[in-house]
């Protein structure tokens, strides 16, 4: 179990530091996925505030999903993460995995926000 959480901080490292060298004046779409649930938000690391988040556990989205921690949920969350930053002025970010291999529900998640007009 030690040997994925090195690989998992090693990917994290590796992530950060090409978002660090690539950076510029945009924010970040940070991407988090627990085993229930999926996260999302928008940060502008030059001020230190999140600009939007959105979540699974949103209330508007509790209740058209089934189960929260699926491809689906994550496509749900990467639209409202890219309404909620449009709203906020914000239409080209960073994209931010962080340790986690783009696939699956952070693929989802990042595809479902660059049709909702998020540029990453």
């Amino acid at each position: 179990m030690a040997k994925n959480t090195q690989l998992f901080r090693r990917r994290r490292r590796r992530t950060r530091l090409q978002i660090a060298r690539r950076g510029g004046t945009r924010p970040r779409l940070s991407v988090f996925r627990s085993g229930k649930h999926i996260y999302a938000q928008v940060i502008d690391d030059a001020r230190g505030v999140t600009l939007a988040a959105a979540s699974s556990l949103d209330v508007g989205l509790k209740k058209k999903l089934n189960t929260y921690a699926d491809v689906n949920a994550a496509g749900e969350v990467g639209k409202l993460i890219a309404g909620r930053a449009l709203d906020a002025g914000v239409k080209e970010v960073i994209f931010d995995r962080g340790g986690y291999l783009y696939h699956g529900r952070v693929k989802a998640l990042a595809a479902a926000a660059r049709e909702a007009g998020l540029f990453f």
